[in-house]
């Protein structure tokens, strides 16, 4: 009895599991037909992100916004940056950078902000400002001397791509709901940030300042980073959305400004030139939000 109730386990998981591995893999006849569902399979796969639910203002006893940087050298912030070269890759795995460029591009995300408080809107020309550079050989200035025109291959550009995003800045809300009685946290906005385009080859360490590319309102992409799979070390058959990482903040960040009487000053404008007193400060920020709810409760 005991053994069969052992294989009935390992079956249900097996099955359980089969639909988020790679899809029909095991029952390809030729490598086009991987990742081909079948009406059947798309039915059942059929999800959606986890409704935030509603809550009242009235319900929310304490809030504080914060914004955060998250640092893609960290290694548990490699799922949001790899896979950073695609040439030898499957297509169902993309950085979050190229996840979200590919659908403003095509129109799948229509609002895109120039800052995180999402008031001037960016264009699709403005994107392609920030993030491509056209730029000239001095051969080929020569020959524009010379000969009043220059040749396709003397211009060069250069477009930041995956590698040359090395952060992202995360804006979000820690709220505590007085009817569940418990902190909670609501992202709102994500930018990827890279250095500025015209010296991102720069070798002037001044110069690969992150700054960021554009601003997305999270709500409005919450369903397109749902069906974005971040590779999972531990269990490639169970892959995580891009959606579950960020709202699980399965991630390593710190604050560099919350909302505050001066405008909304950031911490390195009161703490200068001293990064080890800027993370004390980030962990000061955190340390106050948790204490809140810690100081809720008497014993």
């Amino acid at each position: 009895m005991n053994y069969k109730s052992f294989l009935l386990t390992i079956l249900s998981v097996v099955l359980t599991t089969s639909g988020f591995s790679q899809a029909n893999i095991l029952n390809a006849k030729s490598p086009q037909e991987i990742g081909v569902r079948t009406e059947a399979q798309k039915a059942i796969d059929n999800d959606k992100p986890l409704e935030y639910g509603y809550v009242d203002d009235r319900d929310i006893m304490y809030s504080k916004m914060t914004w955060e940087k998250v640092v893609l050298d960290e290694r548990v912030n490699f799922p949001l940056y790899y896979p950073v070269d695609t040439n030898n890759i499957g297509s169902n795995r993309r950085s979050l950078y190229d996840v979200l460029t590919k659908a403003i591009k095509t129109g799948a995300v229509e609002n895109v902000y120039d800052d995180s408080y999402f008031t001037a809107k960016r264009s699709l020309k403005d994107l392609d400002d920030i993030t491509r550079k056209v730029d000239t050989l001095d051969i080929g200035y020569d020959q524009l001397n010379a000969d009043g025109f220059v040749d396709a291959e003397y211009i060069t550009t250069r477009e930041i791509a995956s590698y040359d995003v090395s952060a992202y800045l995360i804006k979000g809300l820690w709220y505590f709901d007085k009817r569940q009685g418990e902190l909670k946290y609501r992202l709102l906005g994500i930018a990827p940030a890279a250095p500025d385009v015209n010296f991102i080859d720069s070798d002037d360490e001044a110069n690969k300042e992150p700054n960021p590319l554009y601003w997305v309102f999270f709500p409005d992409v919450r369903d397109i980073l749902h069906e974005a799979k971040a590779f999972n070390n531990k269990n490639s058959a169970m892959p995580f959305s891009f959606d579950h990482i960020l709202n699980a903040r399965r991630f390593n960040g710190y604050v560099y400004k919350e909302e505050n009487v001066y405008g909304d000053r950031r911490v390195d404008e009161y703490v200068n030139d001293n990064a080890l007193m800027q993370l004390l400060e980030s962990d000061r920020i955190k340390e106050k939000i948790r204490n809140f709810e810690l100081d809720m409760w008497s014993y």
